[in-house]
């Protein structure tokens, strides 16, 4: 049973880190077409519109695999975990259905007409398809959050004689306190995506001396999306989920920050490597009373550590969650640093011409996916040793009948399939890319301004 519970948390932990690559770009690239295509609108510039079709071309290769990578978690639920699945299975049930029926139907049904819709319907339903894609986008996203956060802070159920739950109050789970925060901090992840990689491409595109018109408009929008979404990860998404981790899971917060004693006051480790035999922070480097400030508003304020809570329910793996969460905080502290630089620029009109910051943006693509990861594990990873926390324990959420073997065996079919999946992923988006933006035969004119 150890080893099936350790393969499927492998496997578990695989499929969605694979498949989230996806949805975290789409969602954030679905407000920016809408923004791209509500510009074009107002101005009448051929480029944004062009623009938004573009990027319309890139969200649908993403959704796709989005689509088709997420498939195999929901089968999980009732192959690996299936004593989770009839515990929890009235809720999580509930909200993941509703994420199908109206949330992913709405988006899809939309896709299609935003991408071959606008001759035969015009502009108007063309804008309108576009803000139906992101509603249904984010609205994916929202029924997704819900009900990750019921098993971060599980509310709205009553224990039933034979000791499974039921839901009894739907508004307490759809309204989560923690799901509100979580949602919308991950949605500013998912803007600080998409605002790189459109950033990003208008500067390949400038640094390669081609279409320079809506390399400009890349570089314009990614960077002032990027910028607020970048301060928004701080303040006040970053800021008030830490607090919720704070009230509602003290020993995660303990371990994030690899405090092991409790203090007062608190100071934050910058640097450092945790060491769990012996319980400290090697070679730290700590910002004094700065832990008790942030969580509390109150510099001498006590915060528990590890040795205040029983050890059976510490995070399995302290160090990973440490070095997850620290990752991305400092990686977010960068995208802010990066972002506010480069709207400097363009607020001074330099952002075109300069060289070196078109090369900072191109390479820094990858990182906010990176920094995604990271914060996904740091929330999975947090809420160990529980599925649903303080409820139901992850040893106890295993298939009894399933076998390490069987696990394993589709691991690697999986593997085996996203790997060509992401080949095949790797060789569209490199196709359009160099195919451009640019409709064939179209000439090219330099917006204007910074709002051109």
């Amino acid at each position: 049973m150890e080893d099936a519970l350790l393969v499927s948390r492998l496997q578990f932990a695989f499929t969605v880190t694979y498949h989230y690559l996806f949805p975290m770009f789409t969602m954030g690239l679905a407000l920016l077409v809408f923004v791209l295509k509500t510009i074009y609108m107002r101005t009448g510039n051929d480029l944004y519109n062009e623009s938004a079709r573009f990027w319309g071309r890139i969200f649908a290769i993403s959704f796709v695999m989005g689509v088709v990578t997420g498939i195999p978690l929901e089968f999980q639920f009732g192959t690996n975990w299936a004593a989770f699945s009839a515990f929890t299975g009235d809720i999580i049930a509930q909200t993941l259905a509703m994420e199908g029926a109206f949330a992913f139907f709405l988006e899809s049904a939309f896709v299609g007409l935003f991408l071959f819709g606008e001759r035969r319907f015009g502009q108007r339903v063309h804008w309108f398809s576009s803000l139906m894609v992101f509603l249904g986008t984010w609205g994916s996203g929202y029924f997704i959050i819900t009900t990750n956060a019921w098993m971060q802070n599980p509310v709205g159920y009553r224990v039933l004689e034979n000791g499974n739950i039921e839901l009894n109050d739907y508004w307490a789970v759809l309204l989560n306190p923690w799901m509100v925060w979580q949602f919308l901090h991950n949605m500013g992840g998912a803007v600080v995506c998409a605002a790189f990689v459109m950033a990003g491409l208008g500067a390949f595109y400038l640094l390669s001396e081609r279409d320079h018109g809506y390399a400009r408009i890349f570089l314009k929008v990614g960077v002032v999306s990027g910028v607020l979404a970048s301060l928004w990860m701080l303040f006040p998404t970053g800021h008030f989920h830490s607090e919720m981790v704070a009230e509602e899971q003290p020993a995660t917060l303990a371990a994030m920050e690899g405090l092991f004693e409790t203090e007062q006051p608190a100071g934050i480790v910058i640097l450092g490597q945790p060491d769990v035999e012996n319980r400290t922070i090697d070679n730290p480097l700590v910002v004094p009373r700065a832990l008790s400030f942030l969580i509390y508003q109150n510099w001498n304020a006590e915060v528990k550590g590890l040795e205040a809570f029983p050890e059976e329910n510490w995070p399995d793996n302290i160090p990973l969650l440490y070095y997850s969460y620290h990752v991305m905080v400092g990686l977010g502290t960068i995208f802010i640093a990066v972002m506010v630089l480069a709207a400097f620029l363009l607020w001074r009109g330099r952002l075109y011409g300069s060289r070196w910051m078109l090369w900072i943006l191109m390479l820094a693509i990858p990182f906010p996916f990176i920094a995604n990861t990271a914060g996904w594990l740091t929330a999975e990873l947090g809420r160990q040793p529980w599925l649903a926390y303080g409820l139901f324990r992850t040893e106890e959420g295993v298939s009894p009948l399933i076998s390490s073997g069987s696990v394993l065996f589709t691991l690697i079919g999986f593997a085996g399939m996203y790997l060509i999946m992401g080949l095949l992923y790797i060789v569209l988006m490199v196709r359009e890319v160099s195919h451009g933006p640019q409709a064939e035969g179209e000439p090219q004119e330099e917006p204007g301004g910074v709002t051109a």
